[in-house]
C-alpha cells in the first residue's frame, strides 16, 4: 500500500468512523439493531444541503443544525414507537425500524424526488500535497470533526450524570432500575444521541456522496459491519473499525478493484465473528465493557 492509498484509507475510516458511531451506541445500550439509522443520515445530508443552498451556511457549520434535527427525530422515534416493542425482542423492533426506514426514505422522495443534489462548497476539491499524496480539505475535517464527536460523546458519557444514566443501563438496566434511572427516558436520550450521531454523519457526507433519498442504504450495512468490528456500545471502538474499514476497503479496491468494496466489508465482517466475536475493542464479558 503507498502513502496515497494509505491516507485515503484512513480519512476513509474517518468517516466510517462518523457512521458508525451512533449505531453501535443504540445497539449496544437498548438492544436495538436501528434499521432507521441510514435513513436519518440521509435526512441529515438534505438538512445540510437545504442549509448550503437556501441559507449560504457552510456544510460544516450545519453539522449542529442537522444534529439537533436528527436528535429530535430519534428521541420521538423511540419515545413514542420503539419503546412500545422494544421489551418484545429483538426481532420486533427489526421490523419496526426497518418499517419506519422505508415510511423515511419514501416521505424524501415525495418530498425531494429522486433527483441527484450536491453540496460544493468554495473549498471542494482543495488539497495539498503531502510527499507526493494529495490530502483534500474536506477529508481532513470530517476526519478532525469524528474525532472531536467521538472525544465529546466520551466526555458525555463519562462525566454526566445522564451519560452514566446510559451506561449503568447498558450494564444492569435492572439495577439501574433500583437506583431511580427511567429506562424509557434513558433510551430515548440514547437513540438522540444515535440519530444526532447520524445526522452529523449525514452532513459530512454530504460533501462526498450525491445526496439522494437512497443514500443512507450502503451506510447502513457499513455501520453495522463498523459497530461488530469495533465492539458493540464501544466509543472508541467504533473510531477503530471504521479506520480498519476505511484501510481494508482501500487496500481491497486497489489489489482486486473498486467494485468489491462492499464484499471487502462484509468479508471483514465475517472474518472478525470468527475470531474475535466480541469486536477488535470490545471486551468478552458484557459487563466489561467500558466506553
Amino acid at each position: 500500500m503507498n502513502l496515497q492509498s494509505l491516507i485515503n484509507g484512513l480519512l476513509l475510516g474517518g468517516v466510517y468512523a462518523c457512521v458508525g458511531i451512533g449505531f453501535s451506541l443504540v445497539w449496544g445500550v437498548a438492544n436495538v439493531i436501528n434499521l432507521t439509522h441510514g435513513a436519518l443520515i440521509m435526512l441529515g445530508a438534505y438538512v445540510t444541503f437545504w442549509a448550503f443552498r437556501l441559507g449560504g451556511i457552510d456544510p460544516f457549520l450545519a453539522i449542529p443544525l442537522a444534529m439537533a434535527s436528527m436528535a429530535v427525530i430519534g428521541y420521538a422515534i423511540q419515545r413514542f414507537l420503539v419503546n412500545y416493542v422494544v421489551k418484545i425482542g429483538v426481532f420486533m423492533t427489526l421490523i419496526l425500524t426497518f418499517g419506519l426506514q422505508l415510511v423515511l426514505i419514501d416521505s424524501a422522495l415525495f418530498a425531494f424526488t429522486g433527483d441527484y443534489r450536491s453540496v460544493t462548497p468554495s473549498y471542494a476539491g482543495a488539497g495539498f500535497d503531502l510527499g507526493g499524496a494529495v490530502i483534500p480539505y474536506i477529508r481532513i475535517g470530517i476526519f478532525a470533526v469524528g474525532l472531536l464527536l467521538t472525544w465529546l460523546l466520551h466526555l458525555f458519557m463519562t462525566y454526566t450524570k445522564t451519560g452514566n444514566a446510559i451506561r449503568a443501563t447498558a450494564l444492569n438496566k435492572e439495577a439501574a432500575q433500583l437506583v431511580g434511572v427511567n429506562i424509557g427516558h434513558i433510551y430515548a436520550v440514547t437513540f438522540a444521541l444515535g440519530a444526532a450521531l447520524a445526522g452529523a454523519a449525514g452532513a459530512m457526507l454530504s460533501t462526498l456522496y450525491a445526496v439522494t433519498p437512497v443514500m443512507g442504504n450502503p451506510m447502513l450495512g457499513k455501520a453495522f459491519v463498523i459497530a461488530c468490528l469495533g465492539g458493540l456500545g464501544n466509543m472508541w471502538g467504533s473510531l477503530v473499525g471504521g479506520l480498519v474499514l476505511g484501510l481494508a476497503e482501500t487496500a481491497g479496491a486497489g489489489l482486486i478493484g473498486p467494485s468489491f468494496q462492499q464484499a471487502i466489508s462484509f468479508g471483514l465482517l465475517v472474518l472478525i465473528l470468527a475470531i474475535r466475536p466480541e469486536g477488535i475493542v470490545g471486551k468478552k464479558f458484557f459487563a466489561e465493557v467500558k466506553t
